[in-house]
Parts: C-alpha cells; structure tokens; sequence
C-alpha cells in the first residue's frame, strides 16, 4: 500500500508543477524575460518528478500487479520529453500543442490514481 501512496503523491506533485509550467511562458510571453527562466527550471522539475513517477509506477506494478500506472507515466514522460527538446530548439509549433495535451494528460492520470483503489490483482 506503501508504493500507492508514493504514487499519489508523486503524481499530485507533477501535477502541480506541470500547472505552472502555461503561467511561467505567459509571464515570459508578457514581456517579463524572467517568466522564461522560471519556464525552464519549471521544465526541469516537472520533467524530473515524471521520471520519478515512472519509477514508482514500476514498483505499483511489480508489487500490485497493476500495469496501466507505467503504461500512463510512461506515455506522459515520453511526452514531456519530446516537449522538452522541442522547447529548447524553438520547435513552438510542436511544444505549445503538446504541453497542452501532456496537461491535460496528467490532469487525467491524477483523477485515475486517486479514484481508483490500486490494490493487489490475484495471478
């Protein structure tokens, strides 16, 4: 129950920073050229608790048996970091459509992991 637990909390965090990640570029975009160093650091963090989020994912599945926390985290990490690249070529046309949707994705995994129980499946 331990490694659920993790998992929640991992995710909420994501969430959080993903959320400041629209505010810091619309500072940036507002004129204010310090939005975009605090649009990057937020990358950094947000891109990190993703990764941890995926390692935790692992052990919900190992321990739990429940697969579908990786297979979300991992689809929303790979996201985030083509996201990531893209931003820091300049590639607006592909970093702003899929900051969006990697959002909205892990506003969606977070409603997931805290409305389902994740309990031990039997083999």
């Amino acid at each position: 129950m331990v490694s659920q637990w993790v998992l929640r909390g991992l995710v909420s965090a994501h969430l959080v920073a993903i959320a400041g990640q629209p505010v810091f570029a619309g500072v940036y975009l507002s004129g204010d050229f310090d939005g975009l160093r605090m649009h990057a650091a937020g990358a950094n963090i947000t891109t990190s608790i993703g990764y941890l989020q995926v390692i935790a994912a692992v052990v919900v599945w190992v321990r739990l048996r429940q697969s579908w926390p990786f297979v979300a985290s991992l689809a929303v990490v790979v996201a985030e970091t083509v996201q990531y690249f893209a931003g820091t070529g300049g590639a607006l046309w592909l970093h702003i459509p899929l900051g969006v949707m990697t959002v909205a994705a892990v506003v969606m995994l977070f409603i997931a992991v805290w409305r389902q129980p994740l309990v031990r499946r039997h083999a």
